[in-house]
C-alpha cells in the first residue's frame, strides 16, 4: 500500500490517505505519478507521496505538517520555542537545558 498526502495552497497537509499498490504500477514499475492521478482523478487536489517509513521525504506526512518543496520533506510544526529544527533530519529536537 502506498500513502498520499493532500495538501493545501499552503501546502499544509489536510489528510493522508491509503492507495493500492495497483493504482501506482507502471508496467510492473511503481509510479509515484500514477497515484497522483488517480488521487486526483477520485478527490481533486494537491497530492504528494508520503513514505510510512520514511523512506522517502524525510517523514511520514500528518495532518497539520508542511511539505517544504525545496527540502523535499515533510515537517511537522514547531512543538514550543524550546524546541530547534535539525535540517538534516527535517525533524524538531529538544534544546538541552
Amino acid at each position: 500500500m502506498a500513502h498520499f498526502a493532500e495538501l493545501d495552497a499552503n501546502n499544509i497537509v489536510l489528510r493522508v490517505i491509503v492507495v493500492n499498490n495497483a493504482e501506482l504500477d507502471d508496467d510492473g514499475v511503481e509510479s509515484e505519478q500514477k497515484g497522483i492521478d488517480f488521487c486526483q482523478h477520485l478527490m481533486g487536489g494537491v497530492w504528494v507521496q508520503t513514505s510510512y517509513n520514511s523512506a522517502f521525504r524525510k517523514n511520514f506526512a500528518s495532518v497539520g505538517d508542511t511539505y517544504d518543496i525545496d527540502r523535499d520533506a515533510f515537517i511537522s510544526p514547531q512543538p514550543s520555542a524550546d524546541w530547534s529544527f535539525n535540517d538534516v533530519t527535517c525533524r524538531w529536537e529538544l534544546l538541552d537545558a
